[in-house]
């Protein structure tokens, strides 16, 4: 039996690295496996412990300095010998998908968290456009009133101007009539004095010859 620590440094946490290290010694069939992801000085570093036959560790180890997921970056792969247990592969495989499960868990909490702050905007957003839509209705309504108003307004003017030509128009009717019966009077009387028989027979103003 043989075990191998090893240690990669650079981008490696958060994309995948344990699942893709998991995967290769489960194809290789290791039988102890642990990995873990820390921090040194503010530096990523990933840890992996790796336990078995000699030939399929050094694979892997081969596996691990040549290969890395698309999006991780990696600076350097340091391996060294280890001497102290390491757990078999099928309990970190547990204890991984838990730990996975437990991250989906909290970022669909996260999103949860997310969607009601959008629905709260979006809430918020519907109720302006209703105040909105209600100032918008109440415009409408008092223009409605103001051009009701407006119109019998219009209407009574109207009526009453009516009313003034009707009545102007009645006083000059009788004007005119007025002034056509002067007139006809005056034509009578004329009519009168060139018909008068003592004008006729060249009387003087006085009535001699």
């Amino acid at each position: 039996m043989k075990a191998k620590k090893i240690i990669i440094k650079g981008k490696v946490h958060d994309v995948g690295y344990r699942l893709f290290l998991l995967t290769e010694a489960e194809s290789l069939f290791i039988e102890n496996f642990d990995a873990r992801n820390i921090v040194v000085n503010g530096e990523q570093h990933l840890i992996v412990l790796v336990g078995g036959l000699e030939e399929k560790i050094s694979r892997f180890v081969e596996f691990a300095r040549s290969n890395c997921p698309p999006e991780a970056s990696v600076l350097s792969v340091e391996v060294e010998d280890y001497a102290e247990e390491i757990r078999s592969i099928d309990s970190f495989r547990q204890s991984f998908m838990v730990l996975q499960m437990v991250k989906l868990a909290q970022a669909g909490v996260g999103m949860l968290g997310r969607q009601d702050i959008t629905l709260g905007k979006l809430d918020a957003m519907l109720e302006k456009q209703d105040r909105m839509l209600e100032k918008q209705d109440e415009t409408i309504s008092a223009i409605r009133e103001e051009s009701e108003k407006t119109r019998v307004v219009v209407k009574e003017e109207s009526e009453k101007t009516r009313e003034v030509v009707k009545e102007e128009s009645e006083k000059t009717r009788e004007v005119v009539k007025e002034e056509s019966e002067k007139t006809r009077e005056t034509i009578e009387k004329v009519s009168e004095v060139v018909n008068d028989p003592r004008q006729s027979k060249g009387e003087g103003r006085d009535g001699l010859k």
